[in-house]
């Protein structure tokens, strides 16, 4: 099967390749990049060279490059997956986009929050948070990938959501993130100077992440729901760790919230349900296409806490495309996304 990337430069794009290259089904046919049109891509990555020998194109020859290919990841900024798909409709190929472009089900939302007009509001995408969409998944001809917060955040409270065992108000979501969640290009809050030693609160009250997580609590709650959100700036490269609190009904017992977790995640290769008292850490994940689930109870407040940790490149990003092409193309879910995370 043959897969391209759209944006390969990009720190999600490079991800992309490094795991395609170890996919056994997957030959990369193509890789672009409109500032270094030309240039080798082991050039600008090092560590791809010997196995990625390949120079980058434009993707001003889209169609071509969709004819040479079975699959389009696109890793692209918002903005631009959507005027690709809207050309590439009709094309026998499947696209995957890690951008936001394709994540609302009301276009209106995505023009709100990011600010720019949808041009394809009538595109038909599946949603690939995996573990909670997989037989619209399996079907799906043009995919929208999952933010890295959202991924995070949305595993640690649906499966309490949908049992109905806490209160849909005043949920808080406090995650943090490492730089590289910021992508690739220069950026004043991204320099050494500005991340090293330091540790900040960003987006406030309006990231783009929020609706996005707003609408699968809804959706699992069966009622609107609304959220507080805050991220933050970890000095790491790379994981993402979420605190989220939320009310527990009168009641609710450990062993309810347990069964809630086990009930949903139980089956799930890439869900690590670490249980009541584990404190998830990012290093656990590192590298690697696993979701560590942690919680506790606080009998005086009666609120519940569940943390969980993800590598925001991998599942959180180029990770979880891969798991989600290998649903809609047949293959094992985990089929080249079986690596043991890093450590130290």
């Amino acid at each position: 099967m043959k897969a391209s990337v759209i944006g390969a430069t990009g720190f999600a794009g490079a991800e992309l390749l490094r795991l395609s290259e170890g996919h056994p089904e997957v030959e990369i046919a193509c890789i672009t990049s409109e500032s270094s049109t030309g240039e080798a891509i082991a050039n600008m990555y090092p560590h791809l060279a010997g196995r990625i020998e390949k120079d980058l194109t434009s993707m001003q020859d889209i169609d071509d490059i969709a004819a040479k290919s079975d699959v389009i990841f696109i890793a692209l900024p918002h903005g631009h997956a959507m005027k690709i798909g809207k050309h590439l409709k009709d094309k026998d190929v499947k696209i995957i986009d890690l951008g936001g472009d394709y994540r609302f089900k009301d276009h209106k939302v995505f023009e709100e929050w990011y600010g720019v007009e949808h041009l394809d509001p009538e595109a038909k995408a599946v949603y690939g948070l995996t573990e909670l969409y997989r037989d619209q998944v399996k079907g799906a001809k043009l995919l929208a990938n999952p933010g890295c917060y959202t991924t995070c955040s949305i595993l640690a409270l649906v499966p309490l959501l949908k049992a109905g065992l806490i209160e849909t108000k005043n949920i808080i979501v406090d995650a943090k993130s490492g730089t590289t969640g910021a992508g690739r290009s220069l950026k004043l809050g991204s320099l050494y100077c500005s991340v090293n030693e330091n540790f900040k609160a960003y987006g406030v009250a309006n990231h783009r992440h929020t609706p996005e997580i707003e609408q699968a609590y809804s959706e699992f709650a069966g009622e609107d729901v609304v959220i507080q959100f805050t991220p933050h700036l970890l000095p790491v490269d790379r994981g993402i760790l979420a605190t989220c609190y939320a009310n527990l009904k009168e009641g609710v017992t450990d062993a309810q919230v347990a069964e809630a977790f086990e009930a949903m995640y139980a089956d799930e290769y890439f869900i690590r349900l670490r249980g009541k008292g584990a404190c998830p850490e990012i290093k656990n994940v590192r590298a690697s296409n696993y979701v560590d689930l942690g919680w506790q109870i606080d009998k005086r407040t009666g609120r519940i806490i569940v943390m969980s940790a993800i590598d925001n490149l991998v599942k959180g990003a180029a990770g979880q495309a891969v798991q989600n092409m290998n649903v809609m193309f047949g293959f094992e879910e985990n089929l080249g996304l079986t690596q043991m995370p890093i450590y130290p």
